[in-house]
């Protein structure tokens, strides 16, 4: 043993065994440590183990010893507990923004912080509709130069791509560059946004970044004013519908009964609610208005109506009139 290079990691292999094997629920007794430590190529004591493990529960891994019979000892607690890897594993499962190889890479390694008999738990397959099949790996990488440029207060630029009539991606601008100075990052509806100055309008622009190629830090240093300075991502307390701005509204809606829950799960506790009958209710919500908030109603099919104000209707009703084909744009 004293020859063998890896008896100086001994303690370290006691903690790995500990990590991969044992749980609250799932013990090791000191003869199986001995055998997993075996199948390392180390020879170990029972008194040498009794070390390892004092020095590491001196430098703070919980382990502790279960008087079952035999006895047994096993890290108690982790960083996360099943629960909550569960609900991060269900999160990743769940995002359509990850490839389905992006998805089954970020499991795996959430599956690193459990133990084995955890990580069975942990196999949770979560059918997600319209799941990207194929994309660029390269975005995370893009949100890390993104946060580099805020950081040193630099622009970025980088080639925009939108799809053509035929679904041929194609770059904008005839292939040059937007050069911007990024302001934040926004995380909705399955997608990356770049928020950014962009000096050629003299406005904030939006950027989805998975449709952003060639990302680095511009030489340029950043833009500063006050419309950056005072920018919030907190937004103004009226629900988006898409990362579509509108003016913000106030409006009452006309709901029937089999529908309250969908407005209560758009809305949440924002959305005032009051019975307007047997089988209506009344709904007060604040809106940005947008022909993608007409859209959502339209899409609740007579369900859900627009009561007021009386501007508001009118708009959704020349909204719906235009779709037809009955007015004149």
């Amino acid at each position: 043993m004293a020859n063998n290079p890896k008896a100086k990691l001994k303690t370290l292999y006691v903690m790995r065994i500990l990590q991969e094997e044992t749980d609250a629920d799932h013990g090791l007794t000191l003869r199986q440590l001995v055998e997993r430590l075996g199948d390392y190529g180390i020879e170990a004591e029972r008194k040498g183990l009794y070390r390892d493990i004092e020095v590491l529960r001196e430098f703070g891994f919980d382990i502790q010893t279960y008087q079952r019979n035999p006895v047994q000892y096993a890290i108690a607690t982790r960083d996360f507990t099943l629960s909550e890897l569960m609900l991060l594993v269900d999160a990743v499962e769940s995002c359509k923004f990850l490839t389905a190889r992006q998805s089954r890479s970020l499991t795996t390694n959430l599956k690193l912080l459990a133990s084995d008999h955890e990580r069975a738990l942990l196999d949770r397959r979560i059918h997600v509709p319209g799941r990207i099949r194929s994309k660029s790996e390269s975005v995370f990488g893009d949100i890390d130069i993104l946060h580099d440029a805020m950081r040193r207060h630099q622009k970025v630029e980088f080639r925009y791509y939108r799809y053509d009539l035929d679904g041929t991606r194609r770059p904008t601008r005839d292939g040059r560059k937007h050069v911007v100075t990024p302001v934040g990052i926004t995380f909705a509806d399955g997608f990356y946004y770049l928020t950014a100055w962009n000096d050629d309008h003299d406005a904030m622009t939006e950027f989805r970044v998975d449709r952003m190629a060639g990302v680095r830090v511009s030489d340029e240093r950043a833009t500063r004013n006050d419309a950056i300075t005072h920018h919030t991502f907190e937004g103004d307390g009226h629900e988006l519908f898409g990362r579509f701005g509108g003016d913000p509204v106030t409006a009452t809606l006309l709901v029937n009964a089999d529908k309250v829950e969908i407005i209560m799960d758009r809305f949440g506790d924002a959305a005032e609610m009051y019975k307007a009958g047997a089988d209506t209710a009344k709904a007060v919500v604040k809106v940005h208005k947008s022909e993608q908030f007409f859209g959502w109603i339209a899409g609740l099919g007579g369900t859900v109506r627009i009561a007021g104000p009386k501007g508001l209707a009118r708009e959704y009703r020349e909204y719906l009139l235009r779709l037809a084909g009955e007015v004149e744009e």
